[in-house]
């Protein structure tokens, strides 16, 4: 009896670990494929979408509101929310500096001139230099402590310095952008501090950033400097002050160029970001960014899409050689024409570009007075049959209207031969 009682308990647990593990093979290793499987459609569909279409969907920015602009069109990459007004915070010195930069090369101050700090400059709160009123630096330590330390006391002593007051300056900041096609932008101040009414949008940094980095090279000479020692001369004595770039931008990305850093309680995190790889300069505009960290991490995600899709197109020789329009009852029987630039053209479709074509058209004719400027042609460029962009060909000086002593002149100068 007692045999048959082992016999039939070890026949039960033959059978339980039979079934035990028949249920584990049945249970787990369909489940085990499909979720492979499934990771493997996953992996696929986004690898596909990312070859269409980029990164532009995969994003997900954390600011805001940003754009990117490649810096020698002006041509628009990527947009979010870029027309929106904010506060830029201490990105508003893209202008202060852009201001200065135009002062040099007028040729109203230098980069040696000796700028004295007024009580008021001296003042500011935020981010400083802490100069003290009286205190002296040059206009290049001046701008070093503006790009590298954000130094609010910096600006307004600058300020001062170009315009006579603040209030000028800032006059000016805004003439500057009305003439930059900033439309949604008004300056209320040169260093960014909090104030009602001082707003801009992600797209109105790009072109006032644009025309800086495009028009004075020269500010990433002071934009890319991690930290540098300035000397502090008063009358308590002489002291040595560090500057740490506040753009952290610079370290984290190998191509990065600048350019300006901007934070406050209400702008939140502001960048101006500016990058070259194999001479494409592009620029990200980031407003409103939750950290410091975030508004990084949306300009590297933004240059990297804009490296990995841009390509572009130029060309320095618009007319390869001399163009001449026949000019009517003119002092001049024709005009030359010329370019006032090249042809840049920036594709983001992935388009064979030794495919553009280009074609000039001149007007038959032009009835003097023909004024210097004035266009008298135009070329074309096209890629697949559609047109790309166009340049004009303008007059390269005056032709006045031939008047009756003139026309005499010529009359009697044809009769006589």
């Amino acid at each position: 009896m007692e045999e048959s009682m082992k016999f039939t308990r070890k026949m039960l647990a033959a059978i339980l670990c039979v079934l035990l593990l028949g249920t584990q093979t049945i249970y787990a290793a369909p489940i085990g494929s499909y979720i492979l499987a499934e990771e493997e459609v996953e992996t696929t569909e986004e690898e596909t979408e990312n070859a269409e279409e980029g990164t532009k969907d995969a994003m997900a920015l954390s600011a805001e509101s940003a754009v990117l602009m490649e810096a020698s069109t002006g041509q628009i990459l990527y947009e979010k929310e870029a027309h929106k007004q904010l506060p830029p915070a201490s990105v508003t010195k893209v202008m202060t500096m852009l201001l200065i930069f135009d002062a040099l090369e007028e040729g109203k101050i230098k980069l040696e001139d000796e700028v004295t700090t007024s009580e008021y400059a001296a003042s500011m709160g935020g981010s400083q230099v802490f100069l003290e009123p009286g205190e002296v630096q040059t206009v290049d330590t001046m701008l070093k402590c503006i790009a590298v330390a954000s130094a609010n006391d910096a600006c307004v002593a600058m300020a001062e310095y170009v315009s006579g007051s603040e209030e000028t300056f800032v006059e000016q900041m805004n003439a500057r952008a009305k003439g930059l096609g900033m439309k949604e932008t008004t300056f209320k101040n040169c260093n960014g501090l909090d104030i009602d009414g001082h707003v801009t949008t992600a797209y109105d940094i790009a072109l006032m950033s644009r025309e800086l980095i495009t028009k004075y090279p020269k500010v990433h000479d002071y934009s890319t400097i991690w930290m540098e020692n300035i000397t502090h001369t008063t009358r308590k004595g002489t002291s040595e002050f560090g500057l740490s770039n506040t753009n952290k931008f610079l370290r984290q990305y190998e191509y990065a160029t600048g350019l300006k850093t901007g934070s406050t309680s209400l702008a939140k995190f502001c960048l101006s970001a500016t990058a070259k790889k194999n001479d494409i300069e592009l620029i990200a505009g980031i407003m409103a960014a939750p950290d410091s960290k975030q508004r990084v991490k949306d300009a590297i995600a933004l240059m990297n899409y804009g490296f990995g899709k841009c390509q572009r197109y130029e060309d320095t020789e618009v007319l390869p050689k001399e163009v001449k329009v026949p000019v009517t009852a003119g002092k001049e029987k024709e005009v030359t024409g010329v370019t006032g630039s090249g042809f840049r053209y920036v594709d983001m479709s992935g388009a064979d570009l030794t495919g553009v074509e280009k074609k000039i058209s001149l007007k038959e004719s032009l009835k003097a007075p023909v004024k210097k400027g004035d266009v008298i042609g135009v070329g074309t460029y096209t890629l697949n049959g559609q047109t790309i962009g166009q340049v004009e060909i303008k007059a390269v000086s005056n032709v006045g209207k031939m008047k009756y002593p003139d026309a005499l002149e010529e009359m009697l100068g044809q009769f006589v031969l």
